[in-house]
């Protein structure tokens, strides 16, 4: 029998595009593939791709366009491969197959059918499927980290939004299921499960018929894992239930990544927001009145298509209002097949960069202080990455999620993966300084 191909993955994308290549790798390796992450000796490359916007399709494009120039047989993979399958078939020659977001469960059959010499085609135009805890896993995230995904897919039609359109409606796991791969997580030495979906608060409507966040986050309080992080929190499915569930759960965070996008009604209700312009000053009080620990962050979009200096300087008098403590800002993508696509009133690039700069300059001093105020505080800290022999440590406090928010850089003894008591002596913008005081 001939030898098995190698097989790297080249990972593009959002966390919920990573569980897709970590259920690849898992099950490749499952079926006996050599799994490698040199590119360069691999005889095949899956490149799961992302294409949410066009800065990621151009980084996606970037990358197969390097492969197909190294002469390698690229398997095309996740959101640009659903969106632009036939484009990517005609342009990419040295591209073998195309598996669609909701079809990475079918990768074993797909490379075999190459190794026949088949030119594959797999997408699903409507995806329906979600992994569950019995599809192997191989974990690329630090080894104290794991994303555990609650439900994919969208229901909402936002106008600026490609997502529904290539991953398909909401699709939740069951709470067993989800707790199950949390159990089996923690016994791998998982300190902090990140629970991902489009929409985390709206959990288990399609599945129970009404949101069921309270009880998940309940159930996941019985598991061994001394962080649980919620990502994309809708501020409207912050509900008292589910409020009272974060406040009764000591494992789960009381931080909330709420999708806001922007504070002005006309503008919400242009971008096909849900519940519009009800996403004001009222919810972000009492959400801070009801979790007074809470840390809050949140993403905006400027720039959308008819945004005036006024509907701009609403936005801006909002972030100085309500002072979160990350945030984040992106321009305007108008994106083939949304709603914001064909608007009028697109306005021109330099305006919007000039926009999200300015949001982002009023956003510092407050980023600044709320990180100033951790000084002198001990907090506990997930060490990720470090120099052991030279007592230097980088790692995470409960303030900040993996990726895309800051580090904590630490002095003295500790061992990777695990929680450290630290005594925090210094702040910037982003990141913070201490002590390591306790193992």
């Amino acid at each position: 029998m001939s030898e098995k191909p190698t097989i790297a993955i080249s990972h593009l994308g959002c966390e919920k595009n990573r569980i897709d290549s970590e259920h690849m790798l898992g099950l490749l390796a499952q079926a006996g593939y050599a799994v490698d992450n040199n590119e360069d000796t691999a005889d095949y490359v899956i490149v799961n791709t992302c294409s949410f916007i066009e800065a990621a399709r151009e980084e996606s494009v970037r990358t197969l366009v390097e492969l197909a120039e190294a002469d390698k047989k690229i398997l095309i993979t996740g959101c640009l491969a659903q969106h632009f399958q036939e484009e990517l078939l005609e342009e990419i020659p040295e591209a073998v197959a195309v598996v669609g977001t909701g079809d990475y469960g079918k990768i074993v059959d797909v490379i075999e059918r190459v190794e026949d010499g088949k030119r594959v085609k797999e997408i699903t135009s409507e995806p329906t499927y979600i992994a569950d805890e019995t599809v192997p896993r191989y974990r690329t995230t630090s080894e104290a980290v794991a994303y555990l995904r609650v439900a994919e897919g969208c229901d909402y039609a936002c106008a600026f939004c490609i997502i529904p359109h290539l991953r398909g409606k909401q699709r939740s796991r069951s709470i067993e299921s989800i707790v199950n791969e949390a159990h089996s997580l923690a016994e791998q030495g998982v300190k902090e499960l990140v629970l991902i979906s489009q929409i985390t608060t709206n959990y288990g409507v399609d599945l129970y018929g009404e949101p069921k966040l309270a009880e998940l986050l309940r159930a996941l309080g019985e598991v061994d894992v001394p962080w649980i992080r919620m990502h994309y929190a809708y501020p409207t499915g912050l509900t008292p239930k589910v409020i009272q569930a974060i406040q009764d759960t000591p494992n789960v965070l009381p931080y909330l990544d709420l999708p806001l996008q922007h504070s002005h009604p006309e503008i919400l209700r242009a971008m096909n927001r849900p519940w519009q312009g009800r996403v004001n000053d009222g919810i972000i009080r009492r959400i801070k009145e009801e979790l007074p620990d809470a840390v809050l962050r949140t993403t905006f979009i400027v720039g959308f298509p008819g945004e005036t200096e006024d509907q701009f300087q609403h936005l801006c008098d909002f972030v100085q209002r309500h002072e979160f403590d990350l945030m984040g800002a992106f321009t305007f993508s108008p994106e083939e097949g949304t709603a914001a696509y064909n608007l009028s009133d697109q306005l021109p690039q330099e305006i919007m960069e000039e926009r999200r700069d300015r949001l982002m300059s009023l956003q510092q001093p407050i980023a600044a202080r709320k990180n100033q105020a951790c000084v002198g505080q001990t907090v506990d800290v997930l060490v990720e990455q470090g120099k052991p022999n030279a007592g230097e440590f980088i790692g995470r406090s409960a303030r900040f999620a993996p990726d895309v928010d800051g580090l904590v850089y630490l002095q003295g003894k500790a061992s990777l993966g695990n929680m450290v008591k630290a005594k925090i002596s210094h702040a910037d913008v982003y990141d913070l300084y201490g002590e390591i005081i306790s193992d």
